[in-house]
C-alpha cells in the first residue's frame, strides 16, 4: 500500500520541533554564529543547557541511537522528516544532539567499542558534554583510501601513529579523535588499515593549522591539518578489530549522507520561500517581479526539483529502514549525494539572483547556504565516486543484447511480433 502520510503522533513531534527551532534556537544563529561547536559558556551555557533540557523532555534528544543509549531508536525515515527541520539552523543539531561528525562517532562506538571506550568516550558524547573529530582524510589523497599513508605500528602495549590528517573537523574543540590509519600496508587498504581513539590531550598531536571555509577569518575555521607525530596510545585504544576501518568507515558514511540531503531540502525550501516572498514585494517595469515569466520559471523550476529530492531522499531513508542494511541501498544512497550539491547550487542562485545586490550582500544569509553546494560536494566522499556508484549499480539490472543487433531494433521486432500474433491466431482458429 502507498502512504504519503506522517502518524499523527510523530506529527505532533515534528510540529513541535519546527516551532520551537523557529522561535528558541535560531535566535542562536544571529547573535551566536559560528559558536555552535564551540563549549559555551556563562548565560549562553544557561540558555544552551535550558534548550537541551526540553528537548529531551519531549523525548527528542539524540533519536538517531536506540532507548539504551538514550535515543528513541528512530529509523532512518523519522530521522529525515526531523533534519528537513533541523537543518534550517546551525545551531539545532547541538540543541537536538544530532550534530555531525559526533551523530556518527556516537553510532560507531556504540556498534563497535568496548564497555570501557563506551565509558569513556560514548557517554560524554551521549550527555552532549563534548566534542569529537573524525579524522580520516589526508593531505595528498583526500578521501581515498588507498593513497593514505598515515601509519599505526605496535611497539609494546601501545600503537604508535605517525601522518598528517587534513579537514579533520571540530579538531580545535574536540575531546577526543578517531583517527584512521594503516596498520597493514602488505594488504589491501580495504583489510589494512584501523581505527583508533585518541583523548584530545595525547601528546604528539599537532594542530597546523584551522582551515575555515570560503569567507571564514584565517586560522577561525573548525577544519584542520593535524600533524600525528609519534602519538602513543594504548591497544586498547583499538576502535573494533585490527583492519575493520573501512568496514566501519562505511557503517558511518551511510545514514550520514541521508541526513546531509534532508538538511539540504530544508536549504533549498528556504532558497524557494525567500525567493517567493521577494517577488511578491519587489516591482519593475510596472508589476511586481512574480508577474514575469522568467521568474515564473525559476520558481516552477526549484519546487519541482526540490520536490524530486525530497522524495528519493525520503523513498531512500524509507528503504534503509525496511532493510537494515545500507549495502542495499548502496545505489539510492549515492544517487541522493551526487543531487545533493546540485540542487542546493540551483535553488540558490535563483534566489540569490531575484534579490539583485542585496542578494549577494553580506545582509542576506545566501552567502552560507551557497557555500553549501561545493561542500555538500565534497564531505562524504566526492560527487565524482558517488555517480560512478549509481551507474555500476544500475548496470547490474541489465545485460548485453544476446545478438548482433540492439532488442529494440525494429525489423527484429516485427519479425517477432508476426511470429507472435500468426500463434494467437491460429489458436484462436483452432478453438472456434
Amino acid at each position: 500500500m502507498w502512504d504519503f502520510s506522517t502518524e499523527p503522533g510523530f506529527q505532533a513531534l515534528l510540529d513541535w520541533t519546527r516551532d520551537f527551532v523557529r522561535d528558541r534556537v535560531e535566535p542562536l544563529d544571529l547573535v551566536h554564529p559560528g559558536e555552535a561547536f564551540h563549549p559555551p559558556t556563562g548565560d549562553l551555557r544557561l540558555l544552551v543547557d535550558a534548550m537541551k533540557q526540553e528537548v529531551r523532555d519531549r523525548g527528542l534528544w539524540a533519536c538517531h541511537l536506540g532507548p539504551e543509549l538514550g535515543g528513541q531508536g528512530y529509523g532512518q525515515l523519522k530521522l529525515a522528516l526531523m533534519n528537513e527541520i533541523l537543518g534550517t539552523s546551525g545551531w539545532a543539531p547541538i540543541i537536538f544532539g544530532t550534530q555531525a561528525p559526533d551523530t556518527g562517532n556516537a553510532e560507531i562506538i556504540a556498534q563497535y567499542g568496548t564497555d570501557e571506550q563506551k565509558a569513556r568516550y560514548l557517554q560524554p558524547l551521549l550527555d552532549g558534554e563534548c566534542f569529537s573529530c573524525y579524522s580520516m582524510t589526508e593531505p595528498h589523497a583526500g578521501s581515498d583510501p588507498k593513497m593514505f599513508t598515515t601509519r599505526a605500528t605496535r611497539d609494546g602495549d601501545q600503537w604508535v601513529i605517525q601522518g598528517r590528517k587534513f579537514f579533520s573537523s571540530n579538531a580545535r574543540t574536540a575531546s577526543f579523535f578517531i583517527v584512521m590509519a594503516v596498520t597493514d600496508p602488505d594488504v589491501s587498504a580495504y583489510q589494512g588499515m584501523s581505527m583508533f581513539l585518541v583523548p584530545a590531550e595525547t601528546p604528539g598531536i599537532v594542530i597546523e593549522r584551522n582551515i575555515g571555509l570560503m569567507g571564514e577569518d584565517e586560522d577561525e575555521g573548525m577544519h584542520a591539518l593535524i600533524h600525528y607525530d609519534d602519538v602513543r596510545v594504548p591497544l586498547d585504544n583499538l576502535l573494533g578489530g585490527e583492519g575493520q576501518a573501512f568496514a566501519i568507515a562505511q557503517t558511518r558514511l551511510g545514514g550520514g549522507r541521508v541526513h546531509h540531503a534532508m538538511r539540504a531540502v530544508a536549504t533549498c525550501q528556504k532558497a524557494l520561500d525567500l525567493l517567493c516572498e521577494r517577488v511578491l514585494s519587489r516591482e519593475t517595469q510596472g508589476e511586481v517581479l512574480a508577474r514575469k515569466q522568467f521568474i515564473q520559471g525559476d520558481i516552477a523550476d526549484s519546487y519541482a526539483e526540490l520536490q524530486q529530492f525530497r522524495l528519493l531522499v525520503l523513498y531512500t531513508a524509507w528503504e534503509i529502514d525496511q532493510h537494515k542494511d545500507y549495502h542495499r541501498s548502496r545505489k539510492n544512497i549515492a544517487a541522493i549525494k551526487v543531487l545533493t550539491p546540485k540542487v542546493i547550487h540551483d535553488a540558490v542562485l535563483r534566489s540569490m539572483h531575484a534579490h539583485g545586490a542585496l542578494g549577494v550582500s553580506n545582509e542576506m544569509p545566501f552567502g552560507g547556504m551557497w557555500m553549501m553546494a561545493p561542500v555538500m560536494g565534497i564531505v562524504d566522499g566526492p560527487t565524482e565516486v558517488h555517480r560512478i556508484t549509481v551507474a555500476r549499480e544500475v548496470l547490474k539490472g541489465y545485460k548485453p543484447a544476446p545478438g548482433a543487433w540492439p532488442t529494440a531494433h525494429l525489423p527484429g521486432q516485427r519479425a517477432a511480433a508476426r511470429e507472435n500474433l500468426a500463434a494467437q491466431l491460429e489458436h484462436v482458429i483452432g478453438n472456434a
